[in-house]
């Protein structure tokens, strides 16, 4: 397949079929439009988990049991931390601070989120261009029966556990998309929009609520393909389906290709998920979606992109 492809992406999940994408397309043609709803600060820096995970993912520097930061990760920092008796919730392993201070750095020398992006993932050897959704900030936030919470205090410092009443993507409304974005997305010769199998909620959600974003998808003439982040009603990994379930969805692969009716063309779900119901004017694929190995992510890379392009 020649022509360039952009992907949207929020952190374990789309990281994974985002390398699959990069292995199988010609150097430079995938650009990833990474979440940064659940960007925050700590210790004073500023952290994007989600870009960081694509960015350790595609320089092969993720560690492949958590899948998130960095492998051969050394933890000298919070270990000392500790003992002081500071805040240890959320870990910065020694490699991982050190991107931290570098971004911090070159955003208080006036670089958007955009262009520290673009300057790390050219450090790190990166082909594929890696591009926030948006140099604004928008932070997702979770009502739950213990009051509002932010994201990160949701998903890492209390677990997921809290029952969550309402998702809000605050800032989302007034902000502008990064031009880059804008402009992947607005290119004649783009192939295909891939949505990667993130949390719709929680990661693909912030994106889609940032109304010129959302509506740059809509007018694009390329197919757009999303990918299922549920196998058979479940969720490989993290709190989709818990979510779900508590906000009176459906917990099913139906119900996220609902979601996204008015953006896609495609929808790709597990074979164990055959048969569900599509909207209509969407085309419903199915193959084993599961990415445990590389091959796994090359495979499905290649099939989301043969199936999206190619009469069925």
């Amino acid at each position: 397949m020649s022509g360039p492809v952009v992907a949207l992406s929020g952190g374990i999940g789309g990281a994974k079929l985002a390398l699959g994408l990069a292995r199988v397309l010609p150097p430079g043609a995938l650009t990833v439009i990474a979440n940064t709803g659940d960007d925050f600060e700590h210790f004073g820096l500023p952290i994007s988990p989600d870009i960081d995970t694509l960015l350790y993912t595609l320089a092969d520097l993720a560690d492949p049991q958590q899948g998130w930061g960095r492998r051969d990760e050394t933890w000298s920092f919070m270990e000392t931390l500790r003992q002081l008796g500071g805040e240890t919730w959320f870990a910065l392993g020694d490699r991982d601070l050190a991107l931290h201070a570098e971004r911090s750095r070159r955003l208080a020398a006036g670089a958007t989120l955009t262009e520290v992006t673009d300057q790390l993932r050219r450090s790190l050897g990166i082909a594929s261009r890696i591009l926030p959704m948006s140099d604004a900030p928008v932070r997702t936030r979770l009502r739950t029966d213990s009051g509002w919470l932010d994201f990160q205090d949701y998903f890492v410092r209390q677990r997921c556990e809290p029952v969550v009443r309402e998702i809000r993507y605050a800032g989302a409304e007034a902000a502008a998309p990064s031009p880059a974005a804008l402009a992947a997305l607005a290119d004649p010769a783009l192939r295909a929009i891939v949505i990667c199998p993130s949390n719709p909620l929680l990661s693909v959600g912030p994106m889609l609520a940032i109304p010129a974003l959302r509506s740059a998808i809509v007018r694009c003439r390329a197919p757009v393909i999303a990918v299922s982040p549920l196998i058979g009603g479940r969720a490989v990994k993290g709190p989709t389906a818990k979510l779900m379930q508590e906000l009176g969805l459906a917990v099913d692969a139906a119900e996220v290709a609902r979601g996204y009716a008015d953006l896609i063309d495609v929808f790709v779900a597990d074979v164990a998920d055959a048969g569900i119901a599509m909207p209509r004017g969407i085309t419903l694929v199915t193959t084993p979606t599961l990415m445990s190995t590389l091959a796994d992510r090359e495979r499905l890379a290649t099939e989301v992109l043969k199936r999206g392009l190619s009469p069925l």
